[in-house]
């Protein structure tokens, strides 16, 4: 089963596998730091799950749920 950065739960860490998505989206979220190999630390999750607050590369990075869903891991 395929499992998106959305996916993880509040405190869990991921391993980013792919990225998909358009060209634009995907440049972005590759110039954020998020590339294949990554590890990702999921610190917070507002009340309604949108926005997802990570630690990426030692930095806190928040995220729409829509791009997080667009990051797959493992």
């Amino acid at each position: 089963m395929v499992k998106t950065l959305a996916q993880v739960a509040c405190g869990q860490t991921a391993t980013v596998t792919k990225l998909t998505g358009d060209g634009a989206v995907k440049r972005r979220i590759m110039d954020m730091g998020i590339t294949k190999g990554t590890s990702v630390y999921v610190r917070k999750v507002a009340p309604l799950g949108d926005p997802i607050e990570v630690t990426v590369r030692g930095y806190e990075l928040t995220i729409r749920k829509s791009d997080a869903a667009q990051i797959i891991v493992e």
